[in-house]
């Protein structure tokens, strides 16, 4: 049955072989930038020279971008607003929006953080975006100061409305990014966003189109974008691997601006060419943006974001909106294909354990017990994670804004020793409560341990549909312990060190997202706690968790029936009063013993 229900899933990728598709770029303006590679340099050594150290909340970091646009005769706004930042507390930060009207309401974004996290002049990260971001704003300056607002004989307007956004908390998750696509009254009329962040790194040119939502911008932006840097470059620009894409879309994270919109269904990429962290210290002192290799890239990337634009606000619009997909540079995968594939893959592994659990069935192998085994560790689970939470509502983790930790940060790399040692100790209480009912006493019969691989591999599945009903592509994390733990009943007289190999081969999907996380944040070994760190923020959703959780408990269920340690969940009369109530009454009886004793030795005086 297993094997034939493979079949199906054939229909699914057949299907997904035939949505596959060419994004078409929109056309090239028809005359050539105007963006001054020298102009935009100067401007960045300026901001990092004179404001090295942009903290979040700087307001002279905000008053030096006000000064530089002011003489383009720019309508310009300060969006003032609190926030907690990990680490740091509850900070003012300020976003700075210069607007330019145009014939539409419709308005295009282009934005770069202002701030830097303090470990240097920040000329890379992101000085140069800033620099960038005003040569920009200079090719759409009023020739009078008087009209500025206006549209008129004396001044052309764009097509679209163009806002210049300089956002503060950028480099620390996006947080003025975020505030403004969640804020900004006029976000329902945004068609597209380009980010610039950090510009002259030494990679090649690089797009980024992640979201914190399983979503992607469309693909006419991503394909217009990569046939500018072309152009301008004279190299493909780099991407994501088909394999990141499909982690981010299973996990939605990212460090780049670009993401807040994108979970919000606005059009929102990254352009950039530092890689991923951590940030190599590259230009970070002001005097090398002066290099020649820095020049090349901010002309590169900067006449390459002005084209963008250009095409963006004289071509037709973006339609669709955001999607998901996985970009392969001339073709796209449609998200929705994939996610019918990932589906299918669910069903040899259900059709197999139902037909498991009706085997057990008819054989009269009762069930029963293995489920509260498992009801067992699900609560010990459940426990840890409530331990998780009472702590972070104690103060113990980090907390702030539901955005992603700085990894450069001490809140993003520290692991706060003592607080996990007294909730260790509190989970290892928790686990002998636990345990002494899970305990093996004796042999197990071999019916005993296949109900309780039914009832893992039972739980295994509601976890898979539950997965599904929330993020149908964080089954590429599930499905390998599905797939493989599936074997486990069948490897009871095999050699121990397969049944080890089998269990290990069911993490691969929890390995992956470790190891693409690491990637991406530059975390290393402190991965898992970044992890549970962006749990502590609100970053990642409380049901998630749970599901999580759920899974686990499987896990430990398989991962004792491996070890051989594995024990069906004993009868009312072998388990007695259980270790709390035993412990409880034992301290009832003493109680009432001591009294007696006393009322004795009371009455033995007065007698």
């Amino acid at each position: 049955m297993y094997r034939g229900t493979w079949l199906l899933v054939a229909i699914p990728l057949l299907i997904a072989a035939f949505t596959v598709t060419r994004p078409s770029a929109l056309p090239a303006p028809s005359l050539p930038p105007s963006f001054d590679q020298s102009a935009a340099v100067n401007v960045a050594v300026d901001l990092a020279q004179h404001r090295a150290l942009r903290p979040p909340g700087s307001t002279g970091a905000a008053n030096w971008l006000k000064t530089a646009l002011e003489p383009y005769g720019l309508k310009l706004e300060s969006d003032r607003f609190a926030a907690e930042i990990p680490g740091l507390g509850r900070m003012t930060l300020e976003n700075v929006i210069a607007t330019v009207p145009g014939s539409s309401r419709d308005t295009i974004v282009v934005m770069a953080q202002r701030d830097n996290l303090g470990l240097g002049a920040g000329a890379d990260d992101n000085a140069s975006g800033t620099g960038a971001l005003v040569e920009l704003a200079r090719a759409y300056a009023s020739p009078t100061r008087a009209p500025a607002n206006q549209c008129g004989p004396t001044r052309v307007c764009p097509s679209h409305t163009i806002v210049f956004l300089s956002t503060d908390g950028g480099a620390f998750g996006g947080i003025g990014a975020a505030h403004f696509a969640a804020t900004w009254p006029r976000r329902s009329d945004v068609v597209a966003v380009l980010n610039l962040d950090a510009i002259v790194g030494p990679g090649r040119p690089r797009i980024e189109l992640a979201g914190d939502q399983p979503r992607s911008p469309p693909p006419a932006l991503v394909a217009t974008a990569a046939a500018r840097l072309l152009e301008q470059s004279g190299v493909a620009p780099d991407r994501p691997s088909a394999v990141r894409q499909l982690v981010q879309l299973g996990f939605p994270f990212s460090l780049q601006e670009q993401a807040p919109f994108v979970a919000r269904g606005i059009p929102a990429i990254t352009l950039t060419s530092t890689p991923p962290r951590p940030r190599r210290p590259f230009a970070d002192v002001p005097g090398t943006l002066q290099s020649r290799h820095a020049a090349l890239q901010m002309g590169e990337i900067g006449r390459a974001a002005q084209e963008v634009l250009t095409s963006v606000d004289q071509g037709l619009d973006i339609a669709g909106g955001t999607s998901s997909y996985v970009y392969l540079g001339s073709r796209i995968v449609r998200g929705w294909a994939i996610e019918l594939v990932l589906i299918a893959a669910l069903f040899p592994f259900l059709a197999a354990t139902i037909d498991l659990f009706a085997r057990c069935r008819r054989r009269r192998i009762p069930i029963a017990p293995a489920l509260r085994s498992y009801r067992s560790r699900l609560a010990f689970w459940l426990f840890m994670g409530a331990v998780f939470e009472l702590f972070g509502l104690l103060g113990a983790w980090p907390t702030g804004v539901a955005r992603p930790i700085a990894p450069e940060t001490a809140a993003g790399n520290h692991w706060p020793v003592l607080a996990l040692a007294v909730a260790g100790l509190i989970s290892i209480v928790g686990w002998l409560v636990t345990r002494e009912r899970l305990t093996r006493r004796g042999d197990v019969a071999a019916s005993d341990e296949l109900a309780g691989a039914t009832a893992a591999l039972l739980a295994l599945g509601v976890v898979g549909l539950l997965v599904v009903a929330t993020n149908p592509f964080a089954l590429v994390f599930v499905l390998p312990s599905l797939h493989a733990w599936l074997w486990i009943p069948h490897l009871r007289d095999r050699s121990p060190w397969l049944r080890v190999a089998v269990f290990a081969a069911g993490l691969a999907g929890p390995l992956l997202l470790l190891r693409m996380l690491a990637a991406e944040a530059g975390t290393g070994f402190s991965t898992p706690w970044y992890l549970a760190e962006l749990l502590s923020v609100g970053y990642v959703p409380i049901p998630v968790f749970v599901i999580v959780l759920a899974w686990a408990a499987a896990g430990a269920q398989l991962a004792a029936l491996v070890s051989g340690r594995y024990a069906p969940y004993p009868g009312a009369a072998e388990r007695g009063l259980g270790p709390i109530r035993s412990n409880v009454r034992r301290a009832v009886l003493a109680s009432r013993a001591r009294k007696r004793a006393s009322g004795d030795a009371q009455r033995a005086l007065e007698g």
